[in-house]
């Protein structure tokens, strides 16, 4: 393929069995890119307000991005969404590995999935052709045998995405896998698969991306190589937990579901510690020299490197946030949640949310099939994840998530449900990175981490530059612990870099400030292989294009700003450790979110963007009814 893109999806009718191909006029790529943007339009465009998000008129979008296929690292994420079965809203996941490079190589952008099967079914997709396939023989396997079969039925070097025996089951915290180790996490979107009967596609392509400017590319491939020290980067050395003890000693590691901010056994859940113990290899994506990713083998407790190993996200959510400091436990419970495609963070949050209860007397033994389910017991913590992949017993009560957990237990559960839209927040301290509550708080799909980068970047800012964020105008430190206007707006930039990595297919972990791919090598990428004079101002239009198209959707299915709140606990004081007395001050948070909102031009008693801010960004169509010119 000529350029960064094919210029096609494909549109799958699960109900009639049929497929077709949908051109894409490049107006539209040019407006939306691909990933998160594109997917956003595409929602909008064809998805009914008020359905069933487990019901035959849901869509699910795949969308590839215009730096998928790209021999430069971290260019290799593509998006996943639809209504989300968790929040009822905007659902939305990026995952790297080799699917999106290998669809868009197989000559398609995205793939449109609508209806619902009759029977179980899978895609297989090669070199611009496809078909619906049989799948009950792959109903209710696991998702390694699952990978197994198919690359045997189809291509031995096809490239497998799947929804996993918990989304077959309507887990609402199912997620979506490809190669087995890269998740489409969070929203539920697993269950969405699940729900329309199509257990996977399977991809094989033999095209590649040639750029439109290929010195162009040269260029910025030639700084990578000038640029990235491989050997000094400590992402590579102990991937995305090398910060764990440092974390804990800062007082911001979520710990016994995020009543405190330290953890007495920090080091032995560290990256540190596995690269000492269980680390067999850094795993990696397409083309991705930095190599963050873990692979762990705990041969006694059945765990293999097939699953890839736990990132910082799962570390947390099941170790800290749970009471639990074994290595190995916590890798066991990273293959369960990665054999039944479950949300590691959702699952690992529920759990908590439910130790918590059982230590303060809501759930007893009676409640949980027998089992003592208190922070710091692993034995419970395997038991009872398997038990919501399966929704087998009380796992079937926690299989929803914390807030319809609490809800059909009752007696008080609420005060220690940790979500916001519906989805369990993530593993990182609000408290101590305050901006981060404004992620926490606004993102679409429920509290994000990766909406915009952490505050403690914020301090390095300076007016002399040479920071990671110069290019955006951003020059004044920030402490983390304030929650200012000035503080607002270095969230509201931060957040159009990297909600602009979304669309283009850069990986948040491979982009500045936590890697080396910055912001103008980035926008040189984009020219060269789009062969358009872009620049940054009209690359980030498309990232707050996407962003308001996100809030459209979320406005059509009844969200106000009253949602874009943060649970309770996240203004509560810590009572000991580094951040003691420190809280997130509710006044001041509600004019930040309010102040935020006006920045983004949303309405502040609807929340839906305004007409002029829709018509600012070429999206006229997408006002409020009754809004218009």
């Amino acid at each position: 393929m000529h350029g960064a893109f094919n210029g096609k999806f494909l549109r799958v009718d699960l109900t009639r069995g049929t497929t077709e191909v949908e051109e894409v006029p490049e107006l539209t790529t040019r407006m939306y890119l691909g990933g998160s943007a594109m997917a956003a339009y595409i929602l909008n465009r064809d998805l009914k307000p008020g359905i069933d998000p487990l019901g035959p008129d849901n869509i699910l979008v795949f969308t590839t991005c215009p730096a998928n296929g790209s021999p430069l690292s971290g260019t290799n994420r593509f998006t996943c969404a639809a209504k989300s079965p968790l929040t009822g809203g905007y659902g939305e996941g990026e995952a790297g590995g080799w699917w999106g490079p290998e669809l868009k190589f197989a000559g398609f952008d995205g793939v449109i999935v609508t209806g619902q099967s009759p029977r179980p079914a899978y895609l297989w997709i090669a070199d611009g052709k496809a078909e619906l396939r049989d799948a009950s023989h792959l109903w209710g396997k696991l998702s390694g045998e699952v990978q197994d079969i198919l690359t045997g039925e189809t291509d031995k070097r096809a490239r497998v995405l799947q929804c996993g025996p918990a989304g077959e089951r309507g887990v609402r915290l199912a997620n979506i896998v490809n190669e087995l180790k890269h998740f489409h996490g969070r929203s539920g979107l697993g269950a969405v698969m699940g729900s329309k009967r199509l257990r996977a596609i399977a991809v094989r392509g033999h095209g590649k991306l040639e750029a439109k400017d290929p010195q162009g590319l040269q260029a910025v491939l030639k700084w990578f190589r000038e640029q990235y020290k491989r050997d000094a980067d400590m992402l590579h050395k102990y991937g995305t937990s090398r910060n764990v003890v440092g974390m804990s000693a800062d007082g911001i590691l979520p710990t016994r579901n995020f009543q405190e901010g330290q953890f007495e056994h920090a080091k032995d859940i560290s990256g540190q510690r596995m690269a000492e113990t269980i680390l067999t290899d850094e795993g990696t994506c397409f083309a991705c020299a930095i190599a963050c990713k873990r692979d762990v083998d705990v041969p006694e407790m059945g765990v293999s490197s097939k699953y890839g190993g736990p990132e910082y996200e799962t570390i947390a959510a099941s170790g800290s946030a749970c009471g639990i400091g074994d290595l190995k436990v916590i890798a066991k419970f990273h293959q369960i949640c990665g054999e039944y495609v479950l949300d590691t963070i959702s699952a690992g949050m529920t759990i908590a949310f439910a130790m918590e209860c059982f230590g303060n007397g809501i759930l007893t033994k009676a409640d949980t099939d027998g089992i003592e389910l208190r922070f710091g017991n692993g034995d419970a913590l395997l038991a009872v994840v398997e038990k919501m992949a399966k929704r087998e017993g009380f796992g079937d009560v926690l299989a929803d998530g914390a807030k319809r957990a609490a809800e059909r237990i009752g007696r008080g559960a609420d005060q220690f449900v940790l979500t916001v839209k519906s989805q369990e927040i993530p593993m990182h301290e609000p408290r101590g990175k305050q901006g981060l509550a404004l992620a926490y708080a606004t993102a679409p799909a429920g509290a994000d981490h990766m909406r915009a980068p952490h505050d403690p970047l914020y301090e390095g800012f300076h007016p002399s530059g040479a920071h990671a964020l110069e290019p955006l105008g951003l020059c004044e430190p920030l402490p983390r612990l304030e929650l200012s206007p000035r503080k607002v707006r270095a969230y509201y930039y931060a957040n159009q870099w990297w909600s602009l990595c979304s669309s283009l297919g850069i990986c948040h972990l491979a982009a500045t400030p936590i890697d080396i791919l910055g912001i103008t090598p980035m926008v040189n990428l984009a020219r060269a292989i789009t062969g358009w004079d872009t620049s940054l101002w009209e690359l980030c239009k498309v990232a707050e294009r996407g962003k308001a198209l996100a809030r459209v959707f979320n406005s059509r299915e009844g969200f106000t700003p009253k949602d874009d709140r943060l649970p309770r606990r996240l203004h509560e004081a810590f009572t000991s450790g580094p951040l003691k007395d420190v809280r997130i001050d509710p006044d001041t948070f509600a004019r930040a979110v309010r102040l935020y909102h006006q920045m983004e031009g949303w309405d502040p008693e609807t929340g839906w963007p305004t007409f002029a801010k829709l018509a600012e960004l070429g999206i006229e169509w997408a006002a409020k009814p009754g809004d218009s010119w």
